[in-house]
């Protein structure tokens, strides 16, 4: 069972279960004064210790979670636990290791578009230029890296919105030396699925389905709409989660069942599970592995790249000579250094190209999901 580690007499941790924002006290706040969530949308974080049954079910909520009026029973039919237990692991779990349960969409399809985006600043302005980066509801992924592009961030807009002359706003209110865009030419893959469980090879090659390719913009409809600013909300940790958000939103279960399957089909939905806290799950190591590599073997190499199961992402992006010559990106992510330099010396010694680096995340600045059609 998971055991939450909490000193006597300190001071409590609350989150937000919708927007992340974080404050202490005693009690938590009745709502949230970032996003205005009303009914305690706060929860306690603090360390926990997890066990061996915790960390399957970490690793079974990662590949999904059943579209179904009962889901938790179906984990623990596999688990060998009653629906309640699993509901009381996510509920521990949910204050240090998960980060939230819920649908997880496909920017491009829902009309948006995003890009990576590298920030030079000098060393001593680095944590004031990414607190005010951290300000922007588009940016859901802030990190500091051991590179002289030491921040590095992902901006997401609506496509009504130039991204160019947003990231231009954002440098010179953040006091940013040099920024280079970096945006998406082709994806060979994207998703994580940690082994929480730590019996697998680093090395070892993806199982499931590899999602790939950049999805256009798709028709969707008004009550679409409604049902995507219902899915990508933290679900509910109740026996029938679906109907709390029935009677909470007003769309009923079965609709909002058919409406995941048909984003499901359609590619706008990439599946409904939950996203960890990469850290306090045990994997501490974040490399960006990115690679010089000839145009003609791109593709063969990128798609080489993406059966590895560490690997989380896989972009070929632009270059900026002489600055930034590295064309093609792969996130890897260890419990260890020493995990992210395996599954890297793999990749080179599979393709034959010497020509890469590594930055990892000395800092997390910010980590959230990105909310679309917020009124």
């Amino acid at each position: 069972m998971t055991i939450a580690i909490t000193p006597p007499n300190a001071t409590k941790h609350w989150e937000c279960r919708e927007c992340e924002y974080q404050t202490e006290g005693e009690s938590a706040p009745v709502s949230c004064s970032l996003c205005g969530e009303g009914e305690s949308p706060f929860q306690e974080r603090h360390a926990v210790e997890m066990d061996a049954t915790d960390r399957q079910l970490a690793n079974l909520l990662q590949n999904g979670l059943p579209l179904v009026e009962e889901p938790w029973g179906i984990l623990g039919q596999e688990l060998g636990i009653s629906a309640e237990e699993v509901i009381l692991r996510v509920r521990r779990m949910k204050a240090d290791v998960i980060r939230q349960i819920s649908a997880i969409f496909d920017s491009r399809s829902l009309g948006y578009h995003s890009t990576l985006v590298a920030m030079q600043f000098e060393p001593e302005q680095i944590d004031k230029g990414a607190a005010i980066i951290n300000r922007h509801s588009g940016v859901s992924h802030n990190y500091r890296r051991n590179h002289v592009y030491n921040l590095w961030f992902t901006l997401t807009l609506h496509k009504n919105h130039s991204l160019q002359e947003e990231v231009d706003r954002l440098g010179a209110a953040a006091g940013s030396l040099h920024t280079i865009l970096l945006p998406t030419i082709h994806l060979f893959k994207i998703g994580v699925k940690l082994d929480v469980t730590g019996e697998k090879d680093v090395t070892r090659q993806e199982e499931g389905k590899i999602v790939s390719g950049i999805k256009t913009a798709q028709d969707i409809t008004e009550r679409e709409v409604e049902a995507v600013r219902v899915l990508q909300r933290d679900l509910p940790l109740e026996p029938k989660p679906f109907r709390v958000w029935e009677q909470k939103f007003g769309i009923p279960q079965e609709e909002l069942f058919a409406h995941a399957e048909s984003f499901l089909e359609r590619g706008i939905m990439r599946r409904f599970s939950a996203v960890l806290r990469h850290r306090n799950a045990g994997f501490s190591a974040n490399a960006m592995g990115v690679w010089i590599v000839p145009e003609e073997q791109l593709e063969e190499v990128g798609n080489l790249i993406a059966e590895y199961a560490a690997v989380s992402h896989c972009y070929q992006r632009p270059v900026y000579l002489p600055h930034w010559p590295y064309n093609l990106f792969s996130m890897v992510h260890g419990k260890t250094t020493e995990d992210c330099l395996a599954v890297l010396n793999s990749i080179s010694e599979r393709t034959g190209l010497g020509e890469y680096t590594m930055l990892y995340s000395t800092k997390e600045y910010k980590k959230v999901r990105v909310k679309y059609f917020v009124k």
